[in-house]
């Protein structure tokens, strides 16, 4: 008989365990959206900081078409020496950078016969951005580095016939 009481009550609380459980799941269920809500709100907040929304140059590159697109391959692997980071070691980034032209642009006739002569000038753009950043900026926002590279080249052309920075090999080190 006391084994038999014995399984009852395992029983029910049993049954007490499983219906808490689910009334605590459903109770947190709206919580949960609400903060997946909040954090989702927090993230694309951040991310139109970094797009930077007045430069439409990402809206650009999704709007030029792939038969419209001329790639320029810098051909020199650049290594440069990046901004000394918390460790306080000097650090070095080793790439190669090709430039997405837009053929359909504007300006696209103007410079691109003259990028292969100021192809020195593009590099040194390059140089500037990439090491101002340590080695932990660089690694971690790599699509920041680009849009950098992008800004600063589009702005010592005066034009946006460069649409699009692409690195082909980077290595930290």
């Amino acid at each position: 008989m006391k084994k038999n009481m014995l399984s009852i009550l395992i029983l029910a609380l049993l049954i007490v365990n499983v219906v808490l459980t689910s009334v605590m799941m459903f109770t947190m269920m709206g919580t949960t959206k609400k903060t997946s809500k909040l954090i989702d709100g927090i993230s694309t907040a951040l991310s139109l900081e970094v797009a930077n929304p007045a430069d439409d140059s990402s809206e650009a590159a999704a709007e030029v078409a792939m038969e419209d697109i001329k790639i320029y391959q810098i051909a020199d692997q650049m290594t440069i020496g990046l901004a000394k980071g918390a460790d306080g070691k000097n650090h070095y980034c080793m790439m190669s950078v090709s430039l997405s032209l837009n053929s359909k642009a504007p300006d696209y006739e103007k410079y691109n016969a003259t990028l292969g002569d100021n192809v020195d000038m593009i590099k040194d753009k390059i140089f500037q951005v990439v090491g101002s950043h340590s080695i932990e900026e660089a690694e971690s926002n790599q699509d920041g580095l680009r849009q950098e590279i992008l800004e600063a080249i589009q702005q010592m052309y005066g034009s946006k016939f460069v649409y699009n920075v692409v690195f082909r090999d980077i290595i930290f080190s």
